[in-house]
């Protein structure tokens, strides 16, 4: 658990309507803790609610033009996935960033996506394979430049990879941690390009849809253990995990 915000933070400017108003989806399908979710976990992730901001239930209510109740039970979910800490008789605020927290997310991530796009090596279908090249092909047109689309367009790509698998378990326990990670690249790598990454998703494609298994396995955990690393020398540390082959995607 990451240390509690100093006073400066529990002091810090009110939760306007702004910062939360376009989000949280089609309100017409969700309950009000779901729309009350979905927008305060959007706002979260993009970095309109920056770590450490204090989240007053009744300002958070009134800006989501909801009751207090559905934003408190959004709360606890909010704390449940690890972007919200909540200390009892102090209130909630947005999850401060940390290298221990990056170290964490990265050690399961690096378990769980090389297996995912293992089983897509072997379980992919031409729709499949079809859809993993259109989704790299739309991220490389936006990869030089830091757009709306281009963090959108990575997620795309790399889901196109898991769903291949044919696993509802990966897929659910692989979302949330993708979630928590974004929310260390939009903070710390704002206007970073991608193309100078698109040679490794090359590869990890390449060797899925070639249906090597260990070749996609083993590029995949090169590149995550590349991000990790460079997500922890954003924060001020030194390399997490190791590269044996040096980096992803060279030949």
């Amino acid at each position: 658990m990451t240390a509690s915000p100093g006073n400066a933070d529990m002091a810090a400017a009110p939760t306007g309507t702004l910062l939360l108003s376009g989000l949280g989806g089609d309100a017409r399908s969700r309950t009000l803790a779901d729309r009350a979710f979905a927008a305060l976990h959007e706002a979260i992730v993009i970095g309109r609610l920056q770590p450490g901001r204090r989240l007053p239930i009744e300002e958070l209510a009134s800006a989501l033009d909801i009751s207090p109740m559905p934003v408190r039970e959004a709360l606890r979910r909010l704390d449940s996935v690890g972007l919200v800490e909540h200390v009892p008789h102090r209130g909630a605020w947005v999850t401060r960033l940390s290298v221990a927290d990056v170290a964490e997310i990265y050690e399961v991530r690096l378990s769980l996506e090389p297996l995912a796009v293992r089983h897509a090596a072997v379980r992919l279908s031409p729709e499949d394979g079809a859809q993993a090249r259109a989704a790299f092909d739309a991220l490389t047109r936006v990869a030089r430049r830091s757009t709306e689309r281009t963090w959108p367009a990575h997620t795309d790509f790399h889901f196109a990879l898991y769903r291949a698998a044919r696993s509802r378990w990966l897929m659910r326990l692989i979302l949330p941690l993708w979630e928590s990670a974004e929310r260390y690249r939009m903070a710390t790598w704002p206007k970073g390009r991608l193309d100078i990454r698109q040679a490794e998703h090359g590869a990890i494609l390449d060797a899925v849809l070639a249906r090597e298994a260990d070749t996609a396995a083993a590029l995949m955990h090169q590149h995550l253990a590349t991000t990790a690393n460079e997500l922890a020398a954003r924060l001020g540390e030194g390399d997490l995990f190791p590269l044996e082959h040096g980096r992803p995607g060279q030949r």
